[in-house]
């Protein structure tokens, strides 16, 4: 063997690079998280709306870009579009997206409201957030089974591999514990409302 052929099989062994892999699993956590910003028993927030989109002119665009969002007390929204024509399409969006809010229409704009949390919008919720931890966890493993092909791709021996999965798979097992931390936080915020 030569030093150059040794030298590019220490350097597989040693520099497997996990640090995309990293990347994808903080974002899968930063994604959540604000995923579970937008879900707010009880409390008028304007993020509550980021998610929602309407048809702008052939190109779909977020509330907040058509529209001034105010919190007008702590269980109403009050939504003024800057092109009053969209004011349908907004009431619209709000009525058919997952977010528990009501809506009333005026000359001017509209009013999006939070509902009183009750013991079933407690369990709606919940169960939100769970689908919204399940699709986290969808993603990570997602992102495990690209990493895994590409360990498959390396010119390693099967022991190089198998301990290089073995890692990978307790970088897996501490983004599931995070997921799951970020999960139950939440879910105690809700419950405790």
């Amino acid at each position: 063997m030569t030093h150059g052929t040794f030298s590019a099989i220490v350097m597989n062994i040693m520099a497997f690079d996990f640090k995309t892999f990293q990347e994808h699993i903080e974002e899968s956590h930063e994604w959540l998280r604000r995923e579970y910003n937008q879900i707010s028993a009880g409390r008028a927030n304007p993020i509550l709306l980021d998610s929602i989109t309407i048809d702008v002119y052939g190109s779909m665009q977020p509330i907040k870009n058509v529209a001034s969002i105010h919190v007008e007390d702590a269980r109403t929204l009050r939504i003024v579009p800057w092109d009053t024509a969209q004011i349908q399409d907004i009431e619209k969006a709000i009525s058919t997206s997952t977010m528990p809010l009501s809506t009333s229409v005026d000359g001017e704009g509209l009013r999006a409201q939070v509902p009183q949390v009750t013991e079933d919008n407690k369990k709606t919720l919940v169960k939100l957030i769970k689908d919204k931890f399940e699709d986290a966890r969808v993603t990570v493993r997602r992102h495990r089974q690209d990493i895994d092909k590409e360990i498959e791709s390396q010119d390693m021996s099967d022991d190089e591999k198998r301990d290089t999965k073995d890692k990978m798979q307790k970088l897996v097992e501490q983004a599931n514990k995070d997921l799951e931390e970020i999960f139950k936080k939440k879910e105690t915020d809700i419950m405790s409302i």
